[in-house]
C-alpha cells in the first residue's frame, strides 16, 4: 500500500531531521541493508562452525567427551544459523506480514477450486456406475 502525500511529507521531514542531527549515523543507516547484515551473520556462523569442528576434533583426540560433544553442538547450531541466514540472503524477502492480507485469500481460492474439482470428479465417477 503506497503512502499518502501527508505520510510521505512526514517521512521526508523525519529523514531531513535525522541527517541534520546526526549525519554520520544517517549515512551509515542508509548505506547498509538487510543483506549486509545477513552476510555478516553467515560469516560469523562459518567461523563458529570451524571453531566447533576444532573443539570436536580436540575432544576426540584428547578423549575428552564433554569437549567433543560441546564442539559438535556448536557446529550443529552454527550450521543451522548459517543456513537460515543464507536462505534469507539468497531468497526472496520475507513479506508475509506485509502481504498476508492479499496472499491468504488467493490460497483459499486455490484450495477451494481444488476441492471443487475433486468433488466434480467424484460425482462423475459416481454417476458413471
Amino acid at each position: 500500500m503506497p503512502l499518502s502525500d501527508h505520510e510521505q511529507r512526514l517521512l521526508e521531514q523525519i529523514e531531513r531531521a535525522l541527517y541534520a542531527e546526526d549525519p554520520k549515523f544517517a549515512s551509515t543507516v542508509s548505506s547498509t541493508d538487510l543483506r549486509t547484515h545477513a552476510r555478516r551473520r553467515v560469516r560469523r556462523a562459518l567461523v563458529l562452525l570451524v571453531l566447533g569442528m576444532i573443539a570436536m576434533l580436540a575432544g576426540v583426540m584428547a578423549q575428552n567427551i564433554p569437549l567433543g560433544v560441546a564442539g559438535f553442538c556448536v557446529m550443529l547450531a552454527s550450521s543451522g544459523f548459517a543456513a537460515s541466514q543464507y536462505k534469507r540472503l539468497a531468497g526472496r524477502p520475507d513479506l508475509r506480514v506485509a502481504g498476508s492480507e492479499r496472499s491468504a485469500p488467493r490460497r483459499k481460492q486455490r484450495r477451494a477450486s481444488l476441492l471443487q474439482r475433486m468433488e466434480e470428479r467424484f460425482r462423475r465417477r459416481f454417476d458413471e456406475r
